[in-house]
C-alpha cells in the first residue's frame, strides 16, 4: 500500500548514492545491523547521581570510545547484549541532559535558564509536547515511510517558516512522555513498517532530554533520524553521539548576515558548519538546502561549496525548490516570492560544477 503513494521509495534503498552515503542506515532498516542507540545501551557506565556534571562528562568521554569499539565489533557480527539492570551509557547521557536542563545549553543561544522553572528563547519547558506523529510520505524516498514526530517549539525564528504554527507555538500540542513516544515508535515500526524514527518540529533540540529518555524505553531496532537546523552546542552534539543513525540537516545559509536577518540567530555559519563536521564523524548525513529567492549566490553557493570541500559525495544532498513565502516572509522583499526556475537551474549548475552528483 505504501508504495502506491510513493513508488520511488520502493527501491530507493538500492540507489547508488543512497548506498554510498547511507549504507549503515540501509542495513539497520533491513535489520542486518543494530541502531546505534541499542548499542549505546549495551555499554555499562558506572556513575552516581551526586557527581557534578564535569565528572559525568569525563566518564561519558571515556565511555563513548568504548561505544565506538563495541559498534565496530557488533557491526562485524558480534552478539548484542543489553543488561537493563545496570546503568548504561544512555543512562549517563540522560543524567547529563537533565542537569543541562537546569541551566540550558542545548543550543548555541545558551539561554542558561532553568527550564524546570522558566522558559528560554525556544519557549519549551521540561515537558515535551507534540503537534502530531504519523507515517510521513513526503520525505526523501529512502526515508519513506518515515515515522515523524513534530515537536512543538524551536530555537530559531525563521521569518519564512513553513511550520510556523508549530515553531512559534500557535499550536500548543499535546504533552507526551518518553514512554509514550517509545510505544508509538514500536507500533509504527513493527506493525506499520516505518523505516525510521524521524525527530523534527519546530526542532528536536529543545526536547533532547525527553528524546534520550524515549530511547531508553525503546527496544525495537529502528534507525533514529535527527531532523534539525543543527544549531546545537558541542555539549549537546556529544549527547547525540551513539544515539543518532542519520542526521537529516537543514543547512539554510551561506553567511551570518542572512541568518541573523531571516532567522534571528548569530554565528550561524561557524556553528552549523562545525556541527556538520561533527555529525559526519558520528553518523551518516542527508543535507537539505532550501533554495531561497535572491539567495543563490550568497547562500546556496557557499553551502554547496562547503559540502563539496568537506564531504564530496559521501553525503546525500537534497537541493530543495519547495520555498513559498509563509509566515512573515512577505515583509521581506527579497524572499516575498517563490524561487524561480532559473534560480533552481543555477543551484544545480553550481552543484554539478563542484562535482556533486549524490543528489536526492
Amino acid at each position: 500500500m505504501f508504495w502506491l503513494i510513493r513508488p520511488d521509495a520502493y527501491k530507493a534503498l538500492e540507489d547508488r548514492g543512497v548506498k554510498k552515503a547511507l549504507s549503515r542506515y540501509v542495513d539497520v532498516v533491513e535489520n542486518r545491523k543494530y541502531a546505534k542507540f541499542l548499542i549505546c545501551k549495551s555499554i555499562e557506565a558506572n556513575f552516581e547521581k551526586n557527581m557534578d556534571i564535569n565528572e559525568l562528562r569525563k566518564i561519558h568521554d571515556e565511555k563513548i570510545e568504548e561505544f565506538r569499539e563495541m559498534q565496530r565489533k557488533i557491526d562485524g557480527g558480534d552478539k548484542l547484549e543489553i543488561n537493563n539492570k545496570k546503568k548504561s551509557l544512555l543512562d549517563l547521557k540522560i543524567e547529563i541532559a537533565r542537569r543541562m536542563l537546569e541551566k540550558c545549553e542545548f543550543c548555541e543561544r545558551r539561554c542558561r535558564v532553568n527550564r524546570y522553572k522558566s522558559l528560554g528563547f525556544c519557549r519549551v519547558g521540561a515537558e515535551a509536547r507534540l503537534s502530531s506523529e504519523f507515517l510521513h510520505f513526503g520525505e526523501e524516498a529512502c526515508l519513506v515511510p518515515s515515522h515523524t514526530f513534530f515537536f512543538i517549539g524551536c530555537n530559531f525564528y525563521c521569518v519564512f517558516c513553513q511550520n510556523w504554527t508549530i515553531s512559534r507555538q500557535f499550536e500548543k500540542g499535546d504533552a507526551v512522555s518518553a514512554k509514550e513516544l517509545a510505544e508509538m515508535a514500536k507500533v509504527r515500526r513493527k506493525e506499520e513498517g516505518s523505516r525510521n524514527v524521524n525527530l523534527v518540529g519546530g526542532d528536536p533540540t529543545p526536547n533532547l532530554h525527553v528524546i534520550l529518555e524515549m530511547l531508553k524505553h525503546l527496544n525495537t531496532n529502528v534507525p533514529i533520524v535527527w531532523n534539525s537546523n543543527m544549531y546545537l552546542t558541542i555539549e549537546a552534539m556529544k549527547l547525540l553521539d551513539g544515539c543518532v543513525d542519520v542526521y537529516l540537516t537543514d543547512f539554510k545559509y551561506g553567511n551570518n548576515k542572512c541568518a541573523e536577518r531571516l532567522s534571528k540567530v548569530k554565528n550561524y555559519f561557524e556553528v552549523v558548519s562545525r556541527n556538520h563536521l561533527i555529525a559526519k564523524e558520528q553518523a551518516e548525513l542527508i543535507i537539505r538546502h532550501l533554495v531561497l529567492p535572491n539567495h543563490v549566490e550568497c547562500c546556496t553557493k557557499p553551502v554547496l561549496k562547503f559540502i563539496a570541500e568537506n564531504f564530496d559525495n559521501e553525503v546525500r544532498v537534497n537541493i530543495m525548490a519547495q520555498y513559498r513565502p509563509e509566515f512573515e516572509a512577505r515583509k521581506y522583499e527579497d524572499i516575498s516570492r517563490r524561487v524561480s526556475a532559473e534560480e533552481m537551474r543555477r543551484a544545480f549548475e553550481i552543484a554539478h560544477s563542484l562535482g556533486l552528483w549524490n543528489l536526492d
